[in-house]
């Protein structure tokens, strides 16, 4: 039996109760939610990244969501970012898997409130609040110059070869905003060495089973071959096994781009020539803190820059390079 007195602490009880909770979620409300949609989850890269954006968030007092597919495409990036947009965080950073096809989804998220900063990788063309494009609106770009790292391997391979012979990027497919830039600045450098050719580019839908088929199909038709760029993990994981499948290591001279521990033994066995890593921890880490900053309503640059490790034989003991490794 419920008497008048009991109903009465009970009715106090479930006012607290409700006002707790109020109370609770004002808190939760007002602590910043960060959102890191990789290009991909289970990429050592997109490891490392996760990591440096956590230790931000940790610094800050920040909550960070981290989610993502299994696969760098479009087509599965695009329903977590929806699922993403659903709960509502202030800011999502996103590596996104296509320059145009992610334009509109991400439109959405400033539709329903949420800031959108990219990391890694770009919309549009990369120029953020300059009022030109579609793809202007994200409020800011933290990535490696990928022109440069591009260009970097490019004087790498060319110096490596002896400055004659023919050469070809392996790269991923069209329209992804990095991958293309590096093979932008890979071209560039190997204008600097007139006897070298530049042979067609061969895509290889991230496939390093197929970027191996491919090396070997290159040098059927160029037993000339002298170099290959790979520029991007699967790439440069794929033309080293195709050139280790010709028995060719250390005469058809390979460079990477990105350091998981696999390109690491290549290093170190000789399969690869150099790696040029990046700094993932890096641009997860300014990411966050970035986005904390536009949630306390201070104004950030709209490129944010991170810089590269070149790694070889020689000094990849060392432990400042060895630092740079990414995480598995």
């Amino acid at each position: 039996m419920v008497t008048r007195r009991t109903l009465g602490v009970l009715v106090a009880l479930a006012i607290g109760a409700a006002a707790f909770g109020s109370t609770g979620q004002a808190l939760a409300q007002d602590k910043p939610t960060v959102a890191l949609i990789p290009g991909l989850t289970t990429d050592a890269f997109y490891i490392t990244m996760h990591k440096g954006a956590q230790a931000a968030a940790d610094e800050l007092g920040a909550e960070l969501i981290f989610q993502g597919g299994p696969e760098f495409n479009p087509t599965v990036q695009v329903p977590v970012l929806q699922a993403v947009i659903a709960r509502q965080p202030d800011v999502i950073l996103i590596a996104p898997t296509d320059k145009q096809q992610l334009i509109a989804p991400l439109r959405q998220a400033v539709d329903a409130g949420v800031k959108v900063i990219t990391v890694d990788t770009f919309i549009d063309d990369g120029m953020y609040q300059d009022g030109a494009g579609e793809g202007d609106f994200p409020l800011s770009y933290i990535a490696s110059d990928n022109v440069l790292g591009g260009r970097m391997a490019g004087e790498a391979l060319g110096k490596a070869i002896g400055g004659t012979g023919k050469v070809y990027v392996s790269n991923v497919k069209p329209g992804i905003s990095t991958t293309d830039q590096r093979e932008e600045g890979f071209k560039a450098a190997m204008a600097d060495f007139p006897d070298v050719e530049v042979l067609e580019t061969q895509f290889n839908d991230n496939d390093a089973n197929k970027a191996a088929a491919q090396v070997q199909a290159v040098f059927a038709r160029n037993p000339d071959l002298a170099g290959v760029f790979g520029a991007n993990l699967f790439s440069a994981i794929g033309a080293a096994d195709g050139v280790k499948a010709l028995g060719k290591t250390g005469e058809i001279r390979v460079v990477a781009f990105d350091t998981p521990a696999r390109i690491v033994d290549d290093l170190k066995s000789g399969l690869i020539d150099i790696a040029i890593a990046q700094h993932p921890y890096d641009i997860g880490y300014e990411g966050v803190k970035a986005a904390v900053a536009v949630i306390n309503g201070e104004t950030v640059e709209t490129s944010i820059g991170t810089g590269f490790t070149v790694m070889d034989a020689g000094n990849i003991d060392d432990p400042d390079v060895q630092a740079r490794i990414y995480s598995e």
